[in-house]
């Protein structure tokens, strides 16, 4: 008997279905050769302290640092989770092979190694691998079993990962409770919990302590369009009006007009941060609400696997997406132009290199059976519509930048106007307003995303209307969820171009499908609270961050080397015990340090 155990009912349903197994029973279902069981996601977990020795189960500093030989796995204690444990033990005793059909990802390879551990199996164990619930999918996969050992890397790296996390929560928790908690509060600690928290707490800091500077812009209006001075800011007022009586009564000459074309590629294709980000932006759901909607959306065959970091396609997708584009019949109208003819393969798009384990988010091409609900709609339609954009030709742009002068002091103003929206046609994009120009003097300069100009002749002159603005500068905006999945994605840095932003996801702190759980977390144990949009620190959370020194626990950047590190091993360029060993030795120096310091704080 071949056993096959997924990691949900619903998604152990759908394979039963393919495989032809369709008799019912308690926590399986059987038939065609086939048993079909499933987890709830985590059975089993990493073993408590107490459970390594009773002298852990009580809190106290000689008991730190905590580091044991050996790290084991028990089972969650649930009764649900004993009793459907209990009936994958027994088929797994029995059984002549298992396939592994936990979810393509870390975590899910995890899961189902530590139940196979746990139930001790030892016949061989072939590894299901798909990226959607398709029928075709899941009959591919069937297909094209892989061997267990082919994704031991990939248990190391998740292993290592809750080792570590293990290893510094554990430690830093009860350090950091015992020495400042005063048995009043417990103050939780994590590799990347509290790295996420300084972020928030430093942007807060920066926010309270900011000095706003006066400057002054000069500008003119001439035929209804907005020149700026192109001296930029005036730091003094007396400055800003001795070139103001200058200008004023003395005719405005153009002195240059230079008109260019551009073009404007198609969005990426989404991974679950920048889909997060954007339905946070756009219909101010939650980083894991998105999570939650999206796995839905799976879990419905509508969607690919969504816990991905990359917004790239593989190669081998493009023979498929002609297909994917006709099954979308809601968008019939937006794909129509595209059938029945080849589409473009773009570098942008189809990068085999930029794809490991899973491809960006798109659609099967499976339609809805029913309507969906308003928020799942709402998700989906952003996934299709980046799907079938990227496939329509460039957004064709005029961008035209206009000189002035009045006595020999230099004006500017620029203007964009659409000329072929292509892929705009697809994806609307957000504020869109028609202006007579816009002035780049300060951050109105992002307020229009299309602007239009008169058209102007050099030499021409005449009248216009000065004016010098008092102006300040403003602090930097409090983090929302989409602004700080974007600061974990990078480790703190301010990155907006997409390529860059790329490029640095490797050393960004968290995965993609743990950075929803972290913010979560921040909000369960009052470190952070929402305020509108904005996230801000709790007084707790402002209290934490300031009573941690040590610099490691909560560096972004430091954080987010950890997590290369990750990769590495995933990838076979680093080994685990290298990084367990790293994290010990790290755990020793904090807990030295911490029972040394003999400063002054004020308690939680």
């Amino acid at each position: 008997m071949i056993v096959c155990i997924a990691e949900k009912p619903s998604v152990a349903r759908e394979i039963a279905n393919v495989l032809g197994a369709k008799q019912s029973h308690d926590g399986y279902i059987e038939g065609n050769g086939y048993q079909v069981t499933w987890t709830y996601g985590h059975l089993c977990t990493l073993k408590e302290p107490h459970d390594y020795t009773p002298l852990w189960k009580q809190w106290s500093f000689s008991s730190l640092p905590m580091i044991p030989p050996r790290f084991g796995i028990k089972l969650i204690d649930s009764q649900h989770i004993t009793k459907q444990f209990h009936i994958i033990e027994t088929l797994m005793q029995k059984a002549d092979r298992i396939v592994n059909c936990g979810d393509a990802g870390q975590e899910g390879e995890l899961i189902q190694r530590w139940v196979m551990q746990k139930a001790g199996a030892k016949c061989p164990v072939d590894r299901l691998w798909i990226s959607s619930l398709t029928e075709e999918s899941i009959r591919e996969g069937f297909k094209n079993l892989k061997q267990q050992s082919d994704y031991q890397l990939l248990y190391e790296a998740g292993l290592s990962r809750a080792i570590g996390d293990w290893l510094l929560g554990m430690n830093a928790t009860r350090l950091y409770t015992l020495k400042f908690g005063k048995n009043k509060q417990v103050l939780s600690i994590g590799r990347v919990q509290t790295p996420t928290l300084a972020l928030i707490v430093k942007r807060h800091w920066e926010i309270k302590n900011f000095v706003p500077t006066q400057y002054w812009v000069l500008s003119t209006l001439y035929r209804d369009t907005t020149f700026t001075a192109v001296k930029g800011k005036y730091e003094t007022e007396a400055a800003g009006q001795e070139d103001l009586q200058r200008i004023t009564g003395k005719d405005f000459t153009i002195t240059n007009t230079e008109t260019k074309k551009g073009k404007e590629a198609p969005p990426h294709l989404y991974d679950l941060t920048s889909l997060q980000v954007e339905c946070n932006k756009k219909y101010g759901f939650s980083a894991d609400k998105t999570l939650q909607l999206i796995q839905t959306l799976y879990e419905k065959k509508l969607t690919t696997y969504p816990r991905v970091d990359t917004t790239y396609l593989s190669d081998d997708i493009y023979p498929k997406c002609p297909g994917i584009l006709r099954g979308l019949t809601f968008y019939a109208t937006l794909t129509a132009p595209l059938a029945g003819k080849k589409l473009p393969k773009s570098k942008k798009v189809f990068d085999n290199s930029k794809v490991s384990d899973h491809h960006a988010i798109i659609p099967t091409g499976l339609s809805p059976k029913s309507a969906l609900p308003n928020d799942e709609a709402c998700v989906y339609d952003e996934v299709c519509r980046h799907f079938i954009a990227v496939f329509y030709p460039d957004c064709i742009v005029s961008n035209t930048t206009v000189l002035g002068e009045v006595e020999q002091i230099q004006f500017k103003v620029t203007g964009k106007q659409i000329l072929d929206p292509g892929w705009r046609v697809v994806i609307k994009v957000e504020k869109e307003t028609e202006k007579s120009g816009k002035n780049g003097s300060d951050d109105d300069e992002k307020n229009a995303e299309v602007t239009t100009l008169p058209i102007f002749t050099i030499g021409e002159h005449g009248p216009h209307e000065p004016k010098l603005a008092e102006k300040w500068t403003k602090p930097p905006k409090p983090y929302t969820e989409a602004t700080l999945l974007r600061a974990m994605e990078t480790a703190g840095k301010l990155v907006d171009d997409d390529s860059l932003r790329e490029a640095m996801k490797e050393n960004g702190i968290g995965r993609p499908s743990t950075r929803a759980a972290i913010i979560e977390t921040l909000f369960k144990r009052n470190y952070i609270k929402k305020e509108r949009k904005s996230l801000e620190p709790t007084e707790t959370g402002l209290e934490l961050v300031r009573l941690i020194r040590n610099e490691l626990l909560k560096s972004a950047e430091l954080t987010g080397i950890w997590e290369k590190k990750l990769r590495e091993i995933e990838q076979g360029k680093y080994p685990a015990t290298q990084f367990i060993a790293e994290l010990k030795q790290m755990v020793n120096e904090i807990v030295i340090q911490v029972l040394s310091d003999n400063g002054e704080y004020r308690n939680c």
